[in-house]
């Protein structure tokens, strides 16, 4: 298919794209209108808001950025629309002063230094290895939230949107994570990941503009930022090697065979 007629122009947002048209083993194919994917929602326009709600059903907003992130940049326009659910999710630990239900604390008296906990990630060794780290590192911490994104995804009544603040890392591997559940081919998959770095400039020049996010991007090499396919391919490769793939993964988390079926209903033709 035209992999650009998985992207969605908004005004606000500049990593946005449907997870629909991808392939799966089985000889499916991922339903457009089912689940997006997004960096920060934070500056969409009133037409980027009718344009997700009304054309494009949107339902669920799954929030995958940490509390301190969310009390930092304020409401986004979502969180003021009828109809739209927002779920939080961090995929952080949060314990301690600023947990995800706290997520209201005002601004000036979060910890910018809690904000964004990839900052104390080690500087030595290989990036792939730094970032699979990383990645795995989500599903320590949290479990719950992977598991709760994915059955939001199975049961929304329209579309489900997925973001963070790049739609990059943390929304790459729980689109991933949803994607393999489903029977999509692993190339694709890991294509969807690397898609991102099409548009990694407007991403960064987004995330420059904000003082929640400025300082750490300034701190780090710009080739530290892309989406590198092998970095998908290698963390999905420790998933089978560990726990048999994504749904042993799932399995032992409390994901059932009944939420296999209900999101593989709602994304697979």
């Amino acid at each position: 298919m035209d992999t650009q007629t998985r992207w969605i122009e908004l005004d606000g947002a500049v990593n946005v794209r449907d997870l629909g048209g991808l392939a799966t083993t089985d000889g499916g194919t991922t339903r457009f209108g089912r689940v997006l994917r997004s960096d920060n929602l934070q500056d969409l326009t009133p037409e980027d808001v009718r344009r997700l709600i009304d054309d494009l059903a949107l339902r669920d907003v799954i929030d995958l950025r940490s509390g301190p992130e969310v009390s930092l940049e304020g409401p986004g326009p979502l969180t003021r629309a009828p109809g739209v659910s927002i779920h939080h999710l961090s995929l952080f630990a949060e314990g301690g002063e600023y947990t995800d239900v706290e997520a209201d604390i005002p601004p000036e008296e979060v910890d910018v230094d809690k904000v964004l906990p990839w900052q104390d990630r080690p500087g030595e060794g290989p990036e792939a290895d730094r970032s699979v780290g990383h990645y795995l590192g989500y599903l320590h911490e949290r479990p719950d939230s992977i598991v709760n994104a994915l059955r939001v995804m199975a049961t929304s009544e329209g579309s489900a949107l997925v973001h963070c603040a790049a739609g990059k890392d943390r929304t790459g591997v729980v689109c991933a994570l949803a994607l393999e559940t489903v029977g999509v081919i692993r190339e694709e998959v890991v294509a969807d990941y690397a898609r991102t770095g099409e548009r990694l400039e407007g991403i960064l020049r987004r995330l420059r503009g904000s003082e929640t996010y400025a300082a750490d991007l300034d701190s780090r090499p710009a080739d530290s930022h892309l989406p590198h396919a092998y970095i998908m391919d290698k963390f999905l490769a420790s998933l089978d090697e560990s726990h048999g793939g994504t749904l042993g993964w799932l399995t032992s988390h409390g994901w059932t065979d009944a939420d296999t079926r209900a999101l593989r209903a709602r994304l697979v033709d």
